[in-house]
């Protein structure tokens, strides 16, 4: 699959370094997708199960750490029983190991050998994984404030570690500038190859319920979950294989909250914000990447964004414990969102919770 830019329409090739077109555009694979059941590989349930719904690489260059194939199931949080995806068991402890996987095995399969990327540290301890899997050299940039637990997990891994002063966007231009001298930016937050892992989750979701959710909740920060998730759907839909996308959720915490701000305000694209203080350090980006397609997608589905403080995302964390279920402050502003949404989603509807990251990244 070659790539095409989103703003202009013009094309790159797949072995192409451009993380972003000419004209400032993002790209996304051009030429769709069709889901077919037949496809499908074997009956256990992995992110490779969709190796035909996921772009082309061969046998030696696929790399996998077994991702794929999280746990749903059904929890009750106050009054109301929703469906949680377990992302947070993921290899590397996060939903961010399947847009690894697949960005990873593409990097392989072109010979590439040397990656830089910056993240607020699930992706890239992800990508630090899969990088010493692949046998691929990686420096990752990340802002100086980034959790302990992250920053000992993407060091241990081999990478090369860069503390970034400043804001999350300050570590985005560190590692920009870093890609311009020759290495490849492996971005999460720019590639294409990462949100065509991220739309697993649907497919999953699809088979372990036996159907489509009526609604699908999770944390937004740059919007590569969401826009995974609004692409796999969309493709089971075209299918035949569901009536229709899900209504599509994505919450952000109050200290940080550029697209909510945007879908308040009826905005197209994502508002200019000064981060505030949240502990919900894997959303608080101030400038996102996919904003626009984000609000896109959420409208589109008839979704909506949701603002949660910081109390709201403390309680719903110790509440998501007490079932059992120890995740990052990131990964509990969905269950925090819950309360804001009792008028909106009816209780006798199909919701799906994406339980995002691991508790033990955060303490």
């Amino acid at each position: 699959m070659d790539l095409r830019c989103l703003r202009c329409g013009r094309e790159y090739v797949r072995e192409t370094h451009a993380w972003r077109c000419e004209c400032g555009g993002l790209l996304e694979l051009a030429g769709g997708t069709r889901f077919e059941r037949a496809s499908l590989v074997g009956t256990q349930l992995t992110l490779w199960r969709y190796r035909a719904m996921l772009p082309a690489v061969e046998d030696e260059h696929l790399v996998s750490l077994g991702e794929g194939g999280t746990p749903l199931i059904e929890t009750r949080l106050g009054s109301r029983s929703v469906w949680c995806k377990l992302e947070f068991l993921a290899p590397t402890g996060s939903f961010k190991d399947r847009g690894s996987a697949v960005l990873v095995s593409v990097l392989h399969s072109l010979g590439i050998s040397e990656v830089v990327e910056d993240s607020s540290g699930n992706a890239a301890a992800s990508l630090a994984a899969y990088c010493a899997r692949a046998g691929i050299k990686a420096r990752l940039f990340v802002p100086a404030q980034t959790s302990p637990a992250k920053l000992a997990q993407v060091a241990v891994y081999g990478a090369e570690l860069v503390q970034v002063e400043g804001e999350r966007e300050d570590s985005a231009l560190a590692a920009q500038a870093a890609a311009a001298q020759g290495a490849y930016y492996a971005s999460h937050n720019y590639s294409p190859f990462f949100v065509e892992g991220a739309k697993t989750l649907a497919y999953e979701v699809w088979e372990q319920l036996g159907r489509g959710p009526d609604n699908v909740i999770m944390p937004l920060g740059n919007g590569s979950l969401l826009l995974g998730a609004y692409r796999g759907f969309g493709e089971l839909r075209r299918a035949g294989l569901i009536d229709r996308v899900p209504r599509l959720y994505g919450v952000q915490a109050r200290a940080c909250a550029p697209i909510w701000e945007a879908y308040r305000l009826g905005w197209e694209d994502a508002a200019l914000v000064v981060p505030g203080t949240t502990a919900a350090e894997g959303i608080r980006i101030a400038s996102p990447v996919r904003g626009r397609q984000a609000l896109r997608a959420i409208r589109e589905t008839g979704g909506a964004v949701v603002a949660v403080d910081e109390d709201e995302i403390a309680r719903s964390r110790e509440t998501l414990a007490r079932q059992g279920l120890y995740v990052e402050p990131t990964a509990a502003t969905g269950a925090a969102a819950l309360s804001q949404l009792a008028g909106v989603i009816d209780g006798r509807q199909t919701t799906v919770l994406a339980l995002t990251g691991s508790g033990l990244k955060s303490g």
